[in-house]
């Protein structure tokens, strides 16, 4: 696989690193890598340099790299990586600065490169010209839910505990509960201890995701297209009328956009 010019965004998460290798617009692959905080720019180096070389990647025709990161301890790690297995020096997201979107929250540096950059994405696909509002559902390690106004600028939204995190807490403060993975479970009502919580996991999530949707279209003016991404977004999303589009690359998509507006 060979192209003239080739862009690659990274997307450093709490729970995981994912890597976007883009053709112009078009994302030709992807790969993600488990996040620890500890590995050294040589050790992602090596990494990154064996998912390239498996999936005929020549690194030479990287000419441009977007960083958007939430974990601190690894940023310089990731940009040192960079530099030094690509040659080229990553351009970091930073809220309010260069994301070229007006940020209305209180203290714009507060708010995370991966909800800027979701809602760069969800806008530029999904709300210029539609002339309505965006929500911006994110099932990560957190669950957010980021609010766009129709004119494109970023508003603000919530953070809740990611259901994963509701499903390790359960375990580790409730003696005689199990350790269980979320999944969708046959019925609402569990028989069991595992499928009671499976049920108020998934569904309760459901229901929440819902209710804060609802409660932040209407403060939006009532017709706001909603958009989901993140690992659970597909799994999700399907239960609930009220969201419109599920786009599990968003954030990558967003990352490229972010790029591309900096180049002019």
């Amino acid at each position: 696989m060979s192209f003239a010019f080739m862009l690659l965004a990274i997307d450093v998460g709490n729970t995981n690193i994912v890597l976007g290798v883009f053709d112009g617009a078009t994302l030709v692959q992807s790969w993600r890598l488990q996040t620890v905080r500890e590995r050294t720019s040589d050790e992602l180096g090596l990494l990154v340099d064996g998912l390239f070389a498996h999936s005929r990647i020549e690194r030479v025709r990287i000419r441009g790299v977007m960083l958007g990161s939430v974990v601190p301890p690894l940023t310089g790690t990731i940009r040192a990586m960079v530099q030094r297995y690509f040659g080229v020096t990553a351009i970091t997201v930073e809220p309010g600065v260069n994301t070229l979107m007006p940020i209305l929250y209180e203290v714009p540096s507060e708010v995370g490169a991966d909800r800027i950059v979701n809602a760069v994405a969800a806008y530029e696909k999904f709300g210029q010209d539609s002339g309505r509002p965006l929500i911006v559902v994110d099932f990560g390690t957190a669950t957010t839910l980021d609010a766009i106004t129709a004119a494109g600028e970023y508003l603000g939204g919530a953070i809740c505990p990611g259901v994963q995190i509701s499903a390790d807490a359960l375990f580790q403060r409730a003696a005689r509960l199990p350790r269980i993975d979320v999944r969708k479970p046959t019925r609402v009502v569990g028989r069991t201890t595992v499928s009671a919580m499976e049920s108020g996991l998934f569904y309760g999530y459901v229901g929440m995701v819902e209710g804060l949707v609802r409660r932040m279209s209407d403060e939006l003016g009532g017709n706001a297209v909603s958009v989901a991404t993140g690992g659970l977004a597909e799994m999700i999303a399907p239960e609930t009328t009220l969201i419109q589009h599920v786009d599990p690359d968003l954030t990558l998509h967003g990352l490229r956009i972010v790029w591309e507006r900096n180049q002019t």
